[in-house]
């Protein structure tokens, strides 16, 4: 898949080329909540998420399913005479209820001929084996991929960012899910966090190499309002990644990442009157961001996972 001018695999040329053309994922709130949230685990949530930094305006939760869809569909097709969507069900935990409720939600969401997938943003201690049952048959007349926050390998890490499971959680579950083998897996991942080193994410990026991953977002970190981040940025700031560091070191980890790979992402955005660092995120558009990175894999002549084997042998030796 990947291509001499991209020098990576390009998500949006592999549904290019499984559908024939263009497919447009659409983004819907269902209004859940997360078990880090309600107390079930603990509270507060992830240290550096506020809701409203990644939701649509136009994908509120008390817009029923149905009507989110059409409206994003009659958008698009105006817009962009798109033809084929993917419902993404994405703020949240999108498998954090009984499954009878998902189920109803997720057959709305795929009311519509143009639908042709679902993907489902979720964490790895919100699935389990009936849902991925479940998973498994829509999978055998939709594009089916679960979206599973990784955000970081280190154990650390995820303590510190109030995430409420660890990374072996993680791993298991993304296991179980690959086993579906119709039903695609989606990881994010986050870098930048203040108390990782270069080389700490450089690991979470050989770590989430050797897992049975099809597509990867790669996110620097934010820091938006109403978090808890917020305050410790506040309190005591910390460095973040300037457009070109980030260029630099995203390029970098593409060299690192498994080459079976599809990208889907380079970068994260926030609302303006919510991101306070790092401001070129609102400053750059994804075709900005996109051909700095381009252009940094061409001037290096290095491609998607030129270092994967050497690495992927020392893990398996170890």
């Amino acid at each position: 898949m990947r291509s001499a001018i991209h020098r990576y695999n390009s998500y949006g040329d592999f549904l290019r080329n499984k559908f024939g053309e263009r497919v447009h994922k659409i983004p819907v709130n269902a209004g859940f909540t997360c078990p880090n949230r309600d107390g079930k685990i603990t509270v507060g949530g992830c240290t550096y998420c506020n809701i409203d930094s990644f939701t649509p305006e136009n994908t509120r939760a008390r817009i029923p399913i149905r009507q989110q869809v059409q409206e994003s569909i009659d958008y698009l097709k105006t817009r962009l005479k798109a033809r084929r969507y993917i419902v993404y069900f994405q703020p949240y935990s999108n498998t954090y209820a009984p499954l009878s409720h998902l189920q109803k939600l997720y057959q709305e969401a795929l009311d519509h001929p143009d639908i042709v997938g679902l993907s489902v943003g979720t964490r790895p201690d919100c699935m389990d084996a009936e849902k991925l049952d479940y998973f498994e048959e829509l999978a055998r007349d939709y594009f089916v991929t679960i979206e599973y926050g990784i955000e970081s390998s280190s154990d650390k890490t995820l303590k510190l960012i109030n995430r409420g499971h660890d990374f072996a959680c993680t791993k298991q579950m993304i296991m179980e899910t690959a086993r579906r083998k119709e039903v695609h897996v989606c990881g994010h991942a986050i870098f930048g966090f203040p108390n990782e080193t270069r080389e700490r994410m450089l690991q979470t990026v050989a770590d989430v190499s050797d897992m049975p991953i099809d597509f990867i977002k790669l996110h620097n970190l934010h820091v938006v309002r109403y978090t808890e981040l917020a305050r410790q940025y506040k309190e005591k700031p910390f460095p973040v990644f300037s457009f070109h560091e980030w260029v630099d070191f995203v390029s970098e980890i593409v060299e690192h990442l498994n080459p079976e790979f599809m990208i889907e992402r380079f970068y994260g955005d926030a609302p303006k009157h919510l991101l306070i660092q790092p401001k070129w995120c609102e400053e750059k558009s994804a075709a900005e961001v996109i051909y700095a990175i381009q252009q940094r894999l061409e001037a290096l002549d290095t491609y998607q996972g030129r270092y994967f084997s050497q690495e992927h042998k020392k893990t398996i030796a170890a």
